[in-house]
């Protein structure tokens, strides 16, 4: 009995691991998008700026 009970923790210790792995990696994933966002709309704003500036549009 004591052994079941103990490869039932684990088990559970290793899905719960699992899940919060993968949640850090989620996680990770949505900042390095919403980084890649911020840089990119402000990239755009700077070209739009200097193309304003020099009377082109492109």
């Amino acid at each position: 009995m004591g052994r079941l009970l103990l490869r039932v923790a684990a088990g559970i210790a290793v899905v719960i691991a699992f899940f919060w792995i993968l949640s850090a990696l989620v996680g990770l994933l949505i900042w390095l998008v919403m980084i890649g966002l911020v840089v990119g709309v402000a990239f755009l704003g700077v070209r739009m700026l200097k193309a304003q500036s020099d009377g082109r549009y492109r």
